[in-house]
């Protein structure tokens, strides 16, 4: 299942560094990541560590959510 996931993600090079942005200095480049990437969405299971990133106009989801919106 990683092997099809991986097969379907777009490398995303990082023009823009935007730490500090969370409390958790681990997350900053998966946001990083989703902003550079221009993502909609940022599936993640600690919503609440994502929470101060929201301005950025990423939706933070559940990987619950996540589905639930493909299904709908």
């Amino acid at each position: 299942m990683m092997a099809e996931f991986a097969a379907l993600s777009e490398p995303v090079e990082v023009h823009f560094l935007w730490r500090p942005q969370l409390a958790d200095v681990k997350d900053e480049m998966v946001l990083e990541a989703a902003i550079n990437g221009r993502a909609d969405a940022l599936v993640t299971h600690n919503v609440d560590d994502f929470a101060s990133a929201a301005h950025f106009g990423l939706r933070i989801v559940t990987p619950a959510e996540f589905l639930e919106g493909l299904r709908g």
